[in-house]
């Protein structure tokens, strides 16, 4: 059966008036003018058998008919907009990736020259953010979380796990609080984020009691805390592939050897109906591959420690 359909033309001659409540401006949006623009509305009237606008000695007002045949109009052109926009950038071949502020900036970013050299088609697109992505409504192809592996609905592969450990400026090993054993921490300011809870339980692992946590400026991103700590203002308890950039850089050093497991991992997820995409599907592997060779170097003697 075929549609009937209003002209296009005419849906959104009526859709830019009635948002704007103005004939004019909505010729100017459209690049028409504005007799244009009444005539298409007048036809768009007649076609549907009803008065859309009352004709104001200031403006323009809808009447009750265009208030409820205006949503649905809006919604349609939003996810015709929309639509297009995707099948745009499937074509030119941009993938848009949700991920932690702290791993794109610490583990993902450093990366991204590896990624262009092995995939110089792929034109990424970073969304860093704390929230999780909505697939559907935030237009995102590939999500980088952490956590425990159980997202429903998704095509879920872990990338690898973590270990907790403090790091700090070389600067720290010198000066009249010279960092040597884990009972000098109580010298220094113990700089907080998301871990912080975890400097409890690392201390105890240590044997160190007294020392009160955290002592230091609560940060709520880790990139944050790794900048205290790369600046000299005190001691990071910080995940391993946080600090594996600064650590190989020497901006950090870990100056001791006790690093604890964490209790959450990374995991890539996409929507199962576009997980094979062929741009997807280069980005997984290139991932997966990096995700290996750094579990594998964390797993290596530690040539970061002080």
């Amino acid at each position: 059966m075929s549609r009937r359909l209003p002209p296009l033309n005419a849906l959104r001659a009526f859709e830019a008036a009635a948002r704007h409540l103005s004939f004019t401006r909505a010729a100017e949006e459209l690049h028409v003018t504005q007799t244009a623009i009444s005539h298409q509305i007048k036809a768009l009237e007649e076609r549907l058998g009803v008065q859309l606008f009352r004709r104001l000695p200031r403006g323009l007002l809808l009447t009750e008919e265009a208030q409820r045949y205006l949503p649905p109009v809006r919604a349609a052109f939003d996810q015709i907009a929309a639509a297009t926009d995707r099948l745009s950038r499937d074509r030119a071949g941009i993938l848009t990736v949700s991920v932690l502020p702290s791993f794109a900036a610490k583990w993902l970013v450093p990366r991204l020259g590896r990624l262009r050299q092995a995939h110089p088609e792929l034109e990424l697109r970073i969304i860093a953010t704390p929230r999780l992505a909505d697939f559907a409504r935030d237009e995102v192809d590939v999500g980088i979380r952490m956590g425990r592996g159980h997202y429903p609905g998704l095509r879920v592969e872990r990338l690898f796990g973590d270990t907790l450990f403090p790091v700090c400026s070389p600067q720290l090993l010198a000066g009249p609080a010279p960092l040597r054993t884990p009972e000098d921490l109580r010298h220094h300011l113990l700089l907080a984020g998301d871990e912080h809870p975890g400097w409890a339980e690392w201390l105890r692992h240590a044997g160190v009691e007294g020392v009160e946590v955290p002592r230091g400026p609560l940060l709520d991103d880790s990139s944050l805390v790794l900048q205290a700590a790369i600046d000299g203002q005190g001691v990071a308890l910080t995940r391993a592939s946080l600090a594996a950039h600064d650590l190989a850089a020497g901006r950090l050093i870990k100056p001791f050897e006790l690093a604890l497991p964490f209790h959450l991992a990374y995991y890539l997820v996409a929507p199962e109906a576009t997980a094979d995409q062929p741009k997807v599907k280069a980005f997984r592997d290139w991932l997966l591959a990096e995700a290996q060779a750094s579990e594998a170097q964390e797993a290596q003697p530690d040539a970061g420690a002080g």
